[in-house]
């Protein structure tokens, strides 16, 4: 699984690399949590299909 998405940040305003702070499976798949560096944004995603960064 890659440690690194490029992904639009909310906070920032424009595109930015997140990183991978903490991932584990659940019943429902794999649930990522990712963070934007710059500003400490976060979002979290589960099975790549549920993404809580469009909420």
């Amino acid at each position: 699984m890659a440690t690194e998405l490029d992904h639009d940040c909310p906070e920032c305003e424009e595109e930015q690399t997140f990183y991978r702070a903490a991932a584990t499976n659940l019943h429902l798949g794999l649930k990522t949590k990712w963070y934007c560096p710059e500003c400490d944004y976060g979002f979290v995603r589960v099975n790549g299909d549920i993404d809580s960064s469009t909420a």
